[in-house]
């Protein structure tokens, strides 16, 4: 037996009362008219990231050049990208802490909140988390309108996990306000997030 069994084994056995599931079959995942102006508006207002819409054959890497025109180092591994680290290669992956921008692709952009799904898709993830600030490409072909529709792709899709058994949802620039009520930015990871998106 694993520690994770008797630890639930002895949760299990010191339970005196149990509780069905509630029913949850009426109620009815949110629905927008146009996911991807909802996606747009939460992006920029709840989830608190900055937006590039890129035009159809636009360069991505002037879109990342002209949004960080201050950035020495980016991280990245897309094809069209001039990165100066790549996570694929890197010899340390505490290298990518250097890293000003980290360039990566969001597979599904959720309306109902403004996350992105970023499934591993290269060697070192930490590229997701390490970087001062992280821009994520993301189609507008690839905006579901909530959680429950995201999953649903998650799960009845083995692309996603392809190369590794790893990904994340990504929501605006990492925050908190637990150290004496002020608000920080980058306490966990990226300081700032940009969505460009795609067609």
């Amino acid at each position: 037996m694993t520690s994770k069994d008797n630890i639930l084994s002895a949760l299990r056995s010191a339970t005196r009362e149990t509780y069905d599931m509630p029913d949850l079959s009426a109620l009815k995942p949110i629905t927008y008219a146009d996911p991807v102006a909802e996606f747009k508006r939460k992006t920029t207002t709840t989830a608190g990231a900055r937006l590039i819409e890129m035009p159809a054959g636009g360069s991505l890497d002037a879109a990342v050049r002209e949004a960080y025109p201050e950035a020495a180092t980016i991280a990245s591994n897309l094809p069209g990208v001039t990165a100066q680290l790549n996570p694929d290669t890197v010899a340390d992956v505490r290298e990518l802490m250097k890293a000003d921008v980290g360039v990566v692709c969001g597979c599904i952009g959720v309306a109902e909140n403004g996350c992105v799904w970023i499934p591993q898709a290269m060697r070192e993830r930490a590229v997701c988390f390490a970087s001062e600030q992280l821009v994520i490409v993301l189609s507008r072909a690839d905006i579901v309108n909530n959680m429950h529709e995201a999953y649903r792709r998650i799960e009845n899709s083995d692309e996603f996990f392809r190369q590794y058994p790893f990904g994340t949802f990504i929501s605006g620039p990492s925050k908190t306000a637990d150290i004496e009520s002020a608000l920080v930015y980058g306490a966990q990871a990226a300081r700032g997030v940009t969505v460009v998106l795609t067609d």
